[in-house]
């Protein structure tokens, strides 16, 4: 069990989404950074998939009420156990009424923590995560606030105790072979043409040479970007189509809606584009405000990122369960 101490709003317990019912108009929901959880889990023995909380107000703190492993991916903020700083992507121990403190980070958006057994919520159409909009899954449906008592479930890897200090070098560094860095503040995010590309001028010239900045209305569904407008050669009526997180539509006013983790499950604006799902967890940490750029990709690039992605997830997985190995023919 932990209990809340300290939040803001939107806080939230997910996991890695609701799959398979958007036919019957179910988001999917979801981490906006599915890559910090994944590695999360690994960290502390869990299965990729368990449900962590997602910090994206803060300051924020929770108090462990038993022996519990713990780790904090994601945003680059620096977390306190007791007013003791520790290390991000890193696996820890923590006592029974100790309290882990997340502070403001310095530029990214989100952060997760990783717990061992999971956040234990009830699951709704097999997920744990929170639909802020529908009102369902995670926490009754809602933000945490201060004072909740949320369960955790049992994990094989409290006794023996894994080692505090078995960490990772965060996906931004030892993937940056294969992630493009800032360019002069902006982000780069690579997407491929859309269904509707073809409407608009110039090959859509317009879209991939300036840079967007996420506009203050943006959330879970999507982000919003402010910019130059962009408009279709001539005016069209579409019928609604299925969406998914990725998809850049443009609607009437010409400034792009990116669909995020809790994307609409149907839209009938055109989609110019759609960002290459390995990109999706570096946009879903960019905060209001920020700067990016869509850099035209290919299938074979987006699949090149995907198989990197899918080795380094691999070594951090063996390298964990060799520590663990390593620790249990010791006890």
């Amino acid at each position: 069990m932990i209990e809340i101490v300290e939040t803001g709003p939107f806080n939230t317990v997910q996991d890695l989404g609701r799959q398979g019912y958007r036919d019957i108009g179910v988001s999917a929901s979801g981490a906006m950074d599915p890559l910090a959880v994944r590695i999360g889990n690994i960290l502390v023995g869990n299965d990729e998939g368990a449900a962590a909380i997602e910090v994206q107000t803060f300051p924020f703190g929770l108090r462990f009420d038993r022996r519990t492993i713990f780790a904090v991916t994601g945003a680059d903020g620096a977390p306190a156990l007791d007013g003791v700083e520790l290390l991000s992507w890193c696996a820890y121990t923590a006592e029974a009424g100790q309290v882990l403190e997340l502070r403001h980070p310095p530029s990214l958006a989100r952060a997760y923590v990783s717990l061992g057994g999971g956040v234990d919520v009830p699951a709704v159409m097999g997920s744990r995560s929170t639909s802020l909009r529908g009102g369902f899954g995670g926490n009754a449906g809602r933000p945490l606030v201060k004072g909740d008592r949320i369960a955790l479930g049992d994990s094989a890897d409290i006794v023996p105790v894994p080692a505090s200090g078995l960490a990772v070098v965060e996906p931004v560094v030892a993937l940056r072979d294969v992630f493009p860095d800032f360019v002069d503040g902006t982000l780069p995010v690579r997407a491929l043409p859309g269904g509707e590309h073809a409407l608009f001028p110039d090959d859509g010239d317009a879209f991939w040479s300036q840079t967007w900045k996420i506009s203050s209305r943006s959330d879970r569904t999507g982000y919003r970007l402010s910019g130059e407008p962009i408009k279709p050669t001539t005016s069209i009526e579409m019928r609604s189509h299925g969406v998914v997180p990725g998809v850049i539509q443009v609607p009437p006013g010409g400034e792009p809606i990116v669909q995020m983790s809790d994307a609409n499950t149907a839209g009938g604006y055109p989609k110019i584009a759609g960002v290459i799902e390995c990109d999706l967890w570096r946009l879903g940490q960019a905060r209001i405000g920020s700067r990016i750029r869509f850099v035209r990709s290919t299938h074979a690039e987006a699949r090149a990122v995907e198989q990197a992605v899918a080795r380094y997830v691999e070594d951090v997985r063996n390298t964990s369960a060799m520590v663990k190995r390593a620790l249990r023919a010791m006890a």
